[in-house]
Parts: structure tokens; C-alpha cells; sequence
């Protein structure tokens, strides 16, 4: 028999340092989730990840306080700074221009994030990531 789904739970966790600190254990344990198995279980997933890279986690757990957990990957918006070596966007996107990433590096990000993304191909989700840029105020040449 199916288990039954109580609820589901999004959160952005660094990759390879869960722990029981806020907000991790406050959000898991008001939800009757066991937050030591959570926190092994994710450090165990992304161990081969960039430490420290954000993680968006979708958590579904259920009625007999067991969970299942979707790792995502890490946001558009950190590979694009990563690449162009900035430790945030312009201030005013569209006016100033906070840095620029190359046509190689949009492929490799959007290679990077494919599986998350809402697009056909490679081409289209290169237009999406260079939206991304964009929107940040990050020149792509």
C-alpha cells in the first residue's frame, strides 16, 4: 500500500553542510521529520557537489514521519556569478553592467542546469540562462 503524502516542503540548503541549525531544524522538526537522518541523508547526496553550493530541496513527507527528498540543481543565478566572478548583479539591471560571461560559458551553465530547466534543447535553454544574465545586469558577449 501507497504511503499516505502529508505535506511537501521547499528549501535551499548548501550542498554537503545540512545540519540542525536554523532554518533546517526548525522547518523539519515542526513537521515531525526526523532532522538528523535528513541532514545524513543530504550531506550523503551532495557530497559530490561544490560545497556550499545552494541546493533547492523539495522534501515530501508522510503520515508515518518517513520523507523522500528531490535535490535540485544549484540556481542559474549562482552559476552566472560563479562564472563571471562577481559576488552579486548590477544594482540597476538594464543601466549598469556589474560584469560579462562569454557564449561558452552560457552552454556550460545551461548544460549544467538542463534537467531543471523548462526547454527542448540546449539552444533554448541557453536563451533562458542569457535571460537570467540579463535580468542580473551581466553582459553576455
Amino acid at each position: 500500500m501507497a504511503k499516505k503524502v502529508v505535506g511537501t516542503l521547499k528549501l535551499q540548503v548548501p550542498a554537503g553542510s545540512a545540519n540542525p541549525s536554523p532554518p533546517v531544524g526548525p522547518a523539519l522538526g515542526q513537521r515531525g521529520i526526523n532532522i538528523m537522518e535528513f541532514c545524513k541523508a543530504f550531506n550523503a547526496k551532495t557530497e559530490d557537489m561544490e560545497k556550499g553550493a545552494p541546493c533547492p530541496t523539495v522534501i515530501t513527507y508522510y503520515q508515518d514521519k518517513s520523507f523522500s527528498m528531490e535535490i535540485k540543481t544549484p540556481p542559474a543565478s549562482y552559476y552566472i556569478k560563479k562564472a563571471a566572478k562577481l559576488k552579486s548583479g548590477s544594482q540597476t539591471p538594464g543601466k549598469a553592467v556589474a560584469g560579462s560571461i562569454t557564449g561558452k560559458q552560457v552552454r556550460e551553465i545551461a548544460e549544467a542546469k538542463m534537467k531543471d530547466l523548462n526547454a527542448n534543447d540546449i539552444e533554448g535553454a541557453m536563451q533562458i540562462i542569457m535571460g537570467s544574465a540579463r535580468s542580473m545586469g551581466i553582459e553576455v558577449k
